[in-house]
């Protein structure tokens, strides 16, 4: 069975990075070929008002990450959350990323805001709290690539903490077998985190920027979640016809 994904981008790339990574739905699509679940995607940029056809199926939606706060109110995000809401009601999963992350987790009855904790930038590490069938392959702990100033800071009531760290509490969660998100990053690789941390140098200071540098010496598991994902969607999901 080939999973249909519906890819909700939220964003453009800034204008000097395009060239070169194309946008986030690429980002996803490429990522996502190195997992061995059989997959096809489509990609809608949301914020320039695409969507997908009234009548189209998909296995599931995964909401991009975006320079936009999730919990701004641009006519933009708040068609976004009638769209994500509908699809929640009537059941369809839902993947996502950063900022898909803290929007699912406002829409569902959690809070998202400006973290106080400041910028995450890097490569971050989380403790795993949950070890689901999904969860396959099996990492010990879990590394990320991260770029974000916001976080969830209350789940919605029936959500279930995947992954957690003393700078970020609410790193992945899941409802049920329907919504699974992750603040991390994993369609980012070290060149584009490089390439943000350069446009962002001044903005982060130096400490926090040299900091970030070094940290992108190590590896992650960016393949490994979208393996997760992949599985996770699959799981319970009926045959095509």
């Amino acid at each position: 069975m080939t999973l249909n994904i519906c890819i909700l981008e939220t964003d453009v790339l800034r204008p000097e990075l395009v060239e070169q990574y194309h946008g986030y739905g690429r980002m996803f699509e490429t990522l996502f070929a190195s997992q061995p679940i059989p997959a096809k995607f489509t990609v809608f940029n949301v914020m320039n008002g695409e969507y997908p056809p009234a009548d189209a199926h998909y296995d599931a939606y995964l909401v991009t990450g975006s320079k936009a706060d999730s919990f701004a109110t641009d006519p933009w995000i708040e068609t976004l959350r009638t769209f994500l809401l509908e699809r929640y009601q009537r059941g369809d999963k839902l993947l996502g990323i950063c900022f898909g992350h803290q929007l699912l987790a406002l829409l569902l009855g959690g809070k998202a805001e400006r973290a106080t904790q400041g910028w995450g930038v890097g490569t971050h590490e989380y403790s795993l709290a949950n070890r689901a069938s999904w969860m396959s392959p099996k990492v010990e702990t879990l590394t990320l690539l991260i770029s974000h100033q916001d976080q969830v800071t209350s789940l919605p009531q029936n959500a279930s903490v995947v992954a957690s760290s003393e700078f970020c509490p609410f790193a992945a969660y899941q409802i049920g077998d329907q919504v699974l998100c992750f603040q991390g990053h994993p369609e980012f690789i070290h060149d584009y985190s490089r390439a943000l941390l350069d446009i962002r140098q001044q903005h982060l200071g130096e400490p926090v920027y040299q900091k970030a540098i070094a940290s992108l010496d190590r590896d992650h598991h960016g393949i490994t979640v979208a393996e997760w994902m992949m599985r996770f969607v699959a799981q319970g999901t009926p045959p095509a016809a």
